[in-house]
C-alpha cells in the first residue's frame, strides 16, 4: 500500500488485528523462535498479560484469519520441513519505520494509550528516546489515517491514541471497557503503573518461553 493510499479503507476484523500485532511482538521479543508457528501464534493471540481484551481464540480461527491476511499481504506463509510458520508483512505492506511498526503493534494488541504507555510498553520493542519521539511517529501515522488521536475523556488526565484499520464502533467500545476497567480498580492498591509493566513483562516473558517449547 503506497503511502499515498487512503489505508483506511482497508479495515481487520478484531481476529486478524490480534494475529498481526502477536507477529509484530513476537518478532522483536523472540527472535529465536520467529516466524511462528501455528500453535505458537495461536498461544500469543491468546495471551492474558499485554493483551487488551484478552482473548480465546481457537487453531481454526487464526488459521482462517491468516489465509485472508496473506491473500491481503499481510502475512505470509513460511513452508518448512518440520512446520509451517507465519510472518508479518505489515511493514512491507504500509511501508511502516520500525518505530512506526512498533507503535502500530502495540495498539493492535491493546487499543487506545497514552503517549506515556506507549512509551513504556515499548521498551522491549524499540527504544525511544522519549514521548515526543513516540509523539512525532504516532502524528507521522495520523497524517496517513493509520492512527487516530482520542481526546481525553471525563476522569482521564492523558489523550489517547489507537490504530485506525479496525471497525469504528470497536474503538468505541474498547474505550468503554477501559474506562469501567478503572472504575472498578481499587485507588488504595498502591501499585505503581511501572510495577504492573514490570510484571506483565515477566509474565509474558515466561510465556514467550512456554510458546517456544510447544512451537
Amino acid at each position: 500500500m503506497s503511502e499515498h493510499q487512503n489505508a483506511s479503507e482497508g479495515r481487520f476484523t478484531s481476529t486478524e488485528i490480534r494475529i498481526l500485532g502477536s507477529l509484530i511482538e513476537k518478532q522483536a521479543t523472540s527472535p529465536e523462535s520467529y516466524p511462528l508457528t501455528l500453535n505458537a501464534l495461536v498461544l500469543a493471540c491468546n495471551q492474558k498479560t499485554s493483551r487488551e481484551p484478552v482473548m480465546n481464540l481457537s487453531p481454526g480461527q487464526v488459521g482462517q484469519a491468516l489465509r485472508t491476511l496473506e491473500g491481503q499481504g499481510f502475512a505470509r506463509l513460511q513452508m518448512g520441513s518440520r512446520a509451517d510458520r507465519w510472518e508479518q508483512r505489515v511493514d512491507k505492506a504500509l511501508e511502516l519505520v520500525p518505530a512506526q511498526l512498533v507503535l502500530m503493534g502495540l495498539m493492535f494488541l491493546r487499543g487506545p494509550q497514552t503517549i506515556n504507555e506507549l512509551l513504556t510498553r515499548s521498551n522491549r520493542l524499540h527504544e525511544f528516546e522519549d514521548g515526543e519521539q513516540v509523539q512525532h511517529q504516532l502524528e507521522r501515522l495520523i497524517s496517513r489515517e493509520l492512527a487516530v488521536h482520542l481526546p481525553r475523556q471525563a476522569g482521564q488526565r492523558e489523550d489517547r491514541y489507537t490504530h485506525a484499520l479496525g471497525d469504528p464502533a470497536e474503538i468505541e467500545a474498547i474505550l468503554a471497557a477501559r474506562q469501567q476497567s478503572a472504575g472498578d480498580r481499587s485507588p488504595a492498591a498502591g501499585v505503581s503503573q511501572e510495577r504492573i509493566e514490570a510484571l506483565e513483562a515477566r509474565i509474558a516473558a515466561l510465556e514467550e518461553r512456554l510458546a517456544l517449547l510447544e512451537g
